[in-house]
């Protein structure tokens, strides 16, 4: 079961994603905010697998907020999920920690599998999130370490969405190897997790 924390200032929106997941068979909403600070106090109470968090609240924001969960939390994986998706916005959400950035204008089952990927660690972004991390990449020099064919579309398909036995249904690889290929990936790129080796490749000019 993935125990959830949802945050969102706004009742009938909150009201809506927590009967959403609600109605899932595999999640469990165990708490729920309408403010950052608030947010920060429930989940570090609860300890949630996966915080669902807006990005615009009172009192705190939500990448003020996240960044403050996972300083005390790093284990909790936070999704944003929200309507602003300016190029800052999402960066800063990012850089705060998020495993992922979704739309609330998303169809509801890319949101379920975006909070079930969230719990198994794996990147969850929209594609208007994955382009304007892009665009902020533009003009840049790739200045950083070059990644093979392969490597590369294994973390393709990783901002994708995908899963490790996603990834190798698709490349007829086995699990196994698709966890040495992203390893690899994480070694060159100097990171540690899946979201964090999208975004810098984004950064360095090697995705798209």
């Amino acid at each position: 079961m993935i125990r959830v924390v949802v945050a969102d200032d706004h009742p009938i929106v909150r009201s809506g994603i927590v009967a959403l997941l609600q109605a899932a068979d595999d999640i469990q909403v165990i708490g729920q905010a309408a403010d950052g600070a608030a947010a920060v106090s429930i989940v570090l109470a609860e300890r949630p697998d996966v915080v669902l968090m807006d990005l615009r609240m009172p009192v705190l924001d939500g990448d003020a907020a996240t960044a403050q969960i996972l300083e005390d939390a790093p284990e909790i994986r936070v999704l944003i999920l929200t309507t602003y998706e300016s190029d800052d916005q999402i960066l800063a959400a990012i850089e705060a920690g998020a495993t992922g950035y979704l739309l609330k204008a998303a169809p509801e089952s890319e949101i379920l599998a975006g909070v079930r990927a969230t719990a198994r660690g794996e990147t969850a972004l929209a594609p208007s999130a994955a382009a304007a991390l892009v665009r902020r990449a533009v003009g840049t020099t790739p200045t950083g370490p070059s990644l093979t064919p392969r490597e590369l579309e294994v973390l393709r398909l990783v901002a994708q969405g995908n899963s490790n036995p996603g990834i190798g249904r698709v490349l007829f690889l086995s699990e196994t190897t698709v966890k040495t290929h992203l390893g690899h990936v994480f070694e060159k790129l100097g990171v540690n997790d899946r979201t964090r080796a999208v975004t810098r490749a984004m950064e360095l000019g090697l995705l798209p």
